[in-house]
């Protein structure tokens, strides 16, 4: 009897359960806003010059400028006469980073896609290639504050967010479990995203800031993410051909490519890598330093990273690190740190050091002896919020909040800047 009793009671509780209304949650989330891959794959064009509105990465070559419009395009700057230069034209290239030049080909990265755009004139651009779905899928920066909607790869790329209500049905449970939500594509996304080609390595190529993640060596073009290179054969530029990924470490933010090696700059330190086998890069060491952001650039036997902290790039450390590099880099000291404000883009030529120093601006110096470098400061221009570098025969080319700078330093006891295109935002969205 007994256990009839308990078999009713067991019944009526299922049946009970069964018939209790489903617990709902509305809550604010992020929802992708997507452009559709036929828009991503016929969007490149020339247009018009168009004022620097949110300016990243910069790359130099027979005598242009190109200047990143972040995730818009490329800006066109013609410095033949360099205390004049003046604003040509714009390329629209839907989610660009950043890019490389080889010969007359411009490769850019357009959100998952590379896009080969030859650039032989100026005056007649026009993409000649594209290498679909080469790159990773990466997301725009969020609101953390909010939780992500399912991102659906099939409905094209995401190129921003927008903040919905959204009502959600949970299973029943005496104590409601709320959904778990994927954190998708969180690799650096676009706030700390940045750089072009690290350094000249073979006729025909251009040169890039120091904040590289392009990187141009012989016939190959490397493209570095938070922890992959992706590889392509651009022995005929207008016909590049994805030839594989490797992964080569994690958390990385930049490349720089001198003397038949790459180095990465991480968040924990430097990686060195040979290019012996140019399509299977070999890990050669790690120089370890303190959890920062890097950029790295390189100079016979030595090496100088600029380590930053900060919310995105975690730890309280803003200095200047000289590496003193082996001659198999395998062995690497370090012999100089200098405290800095908070370090950005590096470049060197010869013995005169130029550091980005965020809102501390511009800071130069004589590197010859790497022990006492802030010591032998040679010109500061502060006021200025400074991203990047390009130093060029006495020329300096310099990205900042405020837009394009260029100086002078042929004449290194008076370094004096002498042009300047600011940046003007425009875009209505």
């Amino acid at each position: 009897m007994k256990t009839k009793y308990y078999i009713l009671l067991l019944l009526s509780m299922l049946s009970l359960t069964a018939c209790m209304d489903k617990y709902t949650e509305t809550s604010t989330v992020n929802s992708p806003i997507y452009m559709s891959y036929e828009t991503l794959r016929s969007a490149v064009k020339s247009t018009s010059p168009q004022t620097l509105a949110n300016p990243g990465k910069i790359y130099f070559k027979d005598n242009y400028l190109f200047v990143v419009e972040k995730l818009r395009g490329i800006h066109i700057l013609d410095l033949t006469t360099p205390a004049n230069p003046k604003n040509i034209g714009f390329i629209e290239v839907p989610g660009c980073i950043d890019l490389a030049i080889k010969n007359n080909i411009l490769f850019a990265d357009s959100y998952v896609d590379l896009v080969a755009i030859d650039v032989s004139d100026i005056s007649k651009i026009k993409e000649v290639n594209r290498v679909k779905n080469a790159l990773a899928y990466t997301v725009p920066q969020i609101n953390d504050k909010y939780r992500v909607k399912e991102v659906d790869k099939e409905k094209g790329v995401v190129i921003g967010w927008e903040l919905v209500t959204e009502k959600r049905e949970l299973e029943y449970n005496e104590t409601p479990i709320y959904p778990m939500w994927d954190k998708y594509y969180t690799s650096n996304s676009y706030a700390e995203l940045n750089a072009a080609a690290g350094g000249i390595s073979g006729s025909g190529f251009g040169k890039g800031g120091s904040m590289a993640r392009f990187g141009l060596y012989d016939k190959y073009l490397y493209v570095v993410d938070n922890s992959q290179l992706t590889m392509f054969d651009v022995g005929t530029p207008g016909s590049p051909v994805n030839i594989g990924k490797q992964t080569v470490g994690w958390s990385i933010e930049t490349m720089f490519i001198y003397d038949d090696h790459l180095f990465f700059g991480t968040t924990n330190g430097m990686l060195v890598y040979s290019l012996n086998v140019p399509t299977v890069p070999a890990y050669v060491s790690m120089f370890s330093h303190a959890t920062s952001c890097d950029p790295v650039v390189i100079q016979n036997g030595y090496a100088y990273i600029t380590l930053r902290g900060g919310q995105t790039c975690h730890g309280d450390i803003n200095r200047l690190d000289v590496v003193k590099l082996s001659s198999d880099y395998k062995t690497n000291q370090l012999v100089g740190s200098f405290n800095m404000t908070k370090p950005y883009g590096v470049g060197i030529e010869g013995n005169t050091l130029f550091v980005c120093d965020g809102e501390a601006g511009l800071k130069i110096y004589n590197a010859a002896d790497k022990t006492k470098i802030t010591d032998n400061l040679i010109a500061a221009f502060p006021g200025i919020k400074t991203y990047d570098v390009i130093p060029v025969n006495g020329y300096l080319f310099m990205i900042g909040e405020g837009g394009f700078y260029l100086y002078d330093y042929s004449n290194i006891n008076d370094i004096k800047q002498i042009s300047k295109i600011p940046v003007t935002p425009f875009y209505a969205d």
